[in-house]
């Protein structure tokens, strides 16, 4: 059995995840804002969720957080960043605390909680560290301009984080494409707002459960970077290898 340590468990992806490894036997620590939809989560899998209630701006607490989990159940062998906000809203027309607030979540809140962790992986020389990241990751797109830099952050610090790391601890960069879930329900607009509509190419993707099937297979087989979705996966290649014609289809693309 295994420790698995997920944030943003409390929908979409991250209770996905957290649903198929509490079925497959392993311990389970989800973590969200949301403590209800936490324990709403644990009561379907009561002995193997253990809820941790986080709020990733809010990273002075994590110290604290990371020694209660371990002192609960002695390791963390897998952690998942996958808590996060995204972004719908034109450059031009998006506010720097939106930008501020996206980094504070996605960047700096996800990179310390996994420092807090890292420690422990070190003294048992053994452990995955997951991030979900996004196809954005790789390519920016239209109206992702907040959301793209903040995930393209993201795979600069962890390239860097798995170099410096011994073999025996994974790092694995997830890049999505379009998955059904709120997560551009919940995305923020240029003033802060939330957008509060699903987006047509997500509601029309592949499930949260069929993402998390992918991934968990992805994990157990130690890869350092995966793309998962449908057709929009091959923008990252056409973005590596003809980036002039990439520019071109990507300004009519229809992200939404």
């Amino acid at each position: 059995m295994k420790t698995v340590w997920i944030t943003g468990a409390s929908s979409g992806i991250g209770e996905a995840l957290a649903i198929e490894y509490a079925k497959a036997g392993h311990r389970v620590i989800v973590s969200a804002r949301s403590t209800e939809k936490l324990e709403k989560l644990k009561s379907k899998y009561q002995q193997n969720i253990i809820v941790i209630p986080l709020d990733l701006s809010e990273y002075s607490d994590f110290k604290a957080l990371v020694q209660e989990a371990i002192d609960r159940v002695g390791k963390v062998d897998i952690l998942i960043n996958n808590g996060g906000i995204s972004q719908r809203s034109y450059a031009k027309d998006t506010s720097i605390d939106v930008l501020k607030k996206i980094f504070e979540v996605n960047v700096f809140g996800t990179i310390a909680l996994t420092n807090e962790i890292l420690p422990f992986m070190l003294k048992e020389r053994a452990g995955s560290i997951v991030t979900i990241s996004s196809l954005v990751g790789k390519f920016g797109t239209p109206l992702r301009s907040s959301y793209s830099a903040s995930k393209h952050a993201l795979h600069g610090y962890f390239d860097s984080l798995r170099a410096e790391l011994p073999e025996q601890i994974n790092v694995l960069m997830c890049c999505p494409g379009f998955v059904k879930t709120n997560v551009s329900v919940n995305a923020l607009v240029g003033d802060g707002s939330v957008q509060g509509k699903m987006d047509n190419a997500q509601n029309n993707a592949m499930s949260a459960q069929d993402f998390a099937k992918k991934l968990i297979s992805k994990i157990e087989a130690k890869k350092s970077e995966v793309y998962i979705g449908g057709k929009e996966v091959f923008g990252v290649y056409l973005k590596r290898y003809l980036p002039s014609i990439f520019e071109k289809i990507i300004r009519k693309a229809k992200v939404n």
